[in-house]
């Protein structure tokens, strides 16, 4: 199973930019979906997440802001990010609880960072 995310990249601030993620490989079914994010020095932090009946959640700080959303068919979950701050400047990564063909169980699989740079 991978994850392949991509959508970052520099923005000025209150720009908007759109995130993508889709999980690819042997797949038998996809729980919660979620991006994160760490900036220089930060831990890293949970930005927004979406269960596979569409029930999200947000981190206090993007409320408002940015929207997440996901298309079952194609494995795939979106953040779209508007009225960016600099202090979103951080790589973004997704993230999936992923149930394999092979495996009764649910495994955590993260994608590869995306960065998203804000300029004031």
């Amino acid at each position: 199973v991978q994850l392949q995310a991509s959508g970052g990249g520099l923005v000025q601030a209150g720009g908007s930019l759109r995130l993508s993620c889709v999980a690819s490989g042997s797949i038998a079914s996809i729980n919660r979906m979620g991006w994160y994010r760490q900036a220089p020095g930060n831990q890293r932090e949970l930005v927004a997440d979406i269960s596979n009946g569409g029930a999200s959640n947000y981190a206090d700080s993007v409320k408002g802001r940015f929207a997440i959303s996901r298309d079952n068919a194609k494995n795939a979950v979106y953040l779209q990010m508007n009225s960016l701050k600099p202090e979103n400047t951080a790589i973004y990564s997704c993230n999936a609880d992923v149930r394999p063909f092979q495996s009764r169980l649910f495994h955590a699989y993260w994608g590869q960072g995306t960065q998203v740079t804000v300029s004031s």
